[in-house]
């Protein structure tokens, strides 16, 4: 049988169909009218550019953004040979070494008070979440010159002399004391939002597991070792990888607290900081190297998170039940 003309099919379908196909397709307008200018937007400003990025890290782009010679895999090889390159990876190991666990364990607890607080619990949620809202530049200038500039009357060293200790020179290399300032820097600036995503997995189980757990005389660490953190597995490990991103794209912090009139220090460099110094800054801008720098990190965050999502079987069947 062949389809009936349009104009018949319109007569046959009734008031209610046409009403019902018309409200779809001003849904259907409506959509893109507000979502196209977003995915216009993803699309010129971050797709654009990450597969430029990728096709200009095979070729020898200096001080232009347009290849002039192919050069392979050239400088993925000059990068992973490079001595700076893989004491940057090293860098960001040990930051994430501290800034990992120390962040984890302390957005947890502070989770776990706010969650238990009677009173004024949207207070603290607020309080804490709040610095998460600061730049990271001026959190840095703030930290360098104010609270660990190295001066008798920075904070840090105020309260170092009044416990009868001598002065330090926290941002200089020779006695690690920058740790200190990055770490405490990125702990106050984040740790607020972790806690928010505890909290969020804290408030998803069922009260009558603690219930049952406190009929059978599960009390204090049982009930935080054997419920709390199972029911957390899922927000832990997603914790943990955004954590592990987040210590991968340091650059502000450690790029203006430890920035001088001469220029960044040979310590202390991430592999971001290390990409902008050989791509943007001096006299030679080499694009393709920094862009094959990038696609290297981008390569080493994907690995460790499909590692990470496999070892703890994230997604599985129990996670889904």
């Amino acid at each position: 049988m062949t389809a009936a003309p349009a104009p018949v099919r319109a007569l046959r379908e009734g008031p209610r169909v046409r009403k019902a196909r018309t409200l779809q397709q001003n849904r259907n307008r409506w959509f893109w009218v507000f979502v196209g200018p977003f995915l216009l937007g993803l699309l010129v400003f971050v797709y654009v550019p990450i597969l430029w990025s990728v096709y200009l890290s095979f070729f020898d782009a200096r001080n232009t953004v347009t290849p002039t010679r192919f050069v392979g895999l050239g400088n993925y090889v000059y990068l992973l040979r490079d001595p700076a390159f893989v004491s940057s990876m090293g860098t960001f190991l040990v930051f994430a070494a501290f800034i990992v666990p120390v962040t984890f364990a302390c957005s947890l607890g502070l989770a776990l008070l706010v969650n238990k607080a009677r009173v004024a619990q949207a207070f603290f949620r607020s309080a804490f979440f709040l610095p998460t809202a600061c730049s990271y530049v001026i959190a840095a200038m703030i930290w360098r010159l104010s609270f660990f500039n190295g001066a008798r009357f920075g904070l840090a060293n105020s309260l170092l002399r009044s416990l009868g200790f001598e002065n330090v020179n926290w941002l200089s290399g020779g006695n690690y004391g920058y740790w200190v300032v990055l770490v405490s820097l990125r702990l106050w600036l984040q740790v607020g939002f972790y806690m928010i995503l505890f909290l969020a997995g804290l408030q998803r189980i069922p009260t009558d597991t603690y219930e049952a757990a406190a009929i059978d005389g599960a009390v204090g660490w049982k009930v935080f070792r054997w419920i709390t953190l199972p029911q957390l597995r899922a927000t832990s490990v997603a914790v943990v990888l955004l954590l592990l991103i987040a210590a991968f794209q340091a650059f502000d912090e450690f790029y203006n607290t430890l920035i001088s009139v001469g220029g960044y220090p040979p310590f202390a460099r991430p592999p971001l900081v290390y990409l902008y110094l050989i791509s943007l800054g001096g006299g030679s801008q080499d694009l393709g190297l920094g862009s094959a720098g990038t696609i290297i990190l981008t390569a080493v965050v994907v690995i460790i998170g499909v590692v990470q999502l496999k070892i703890f079987s994230v997604g599985g069947k129990e996670d889904r039940a």
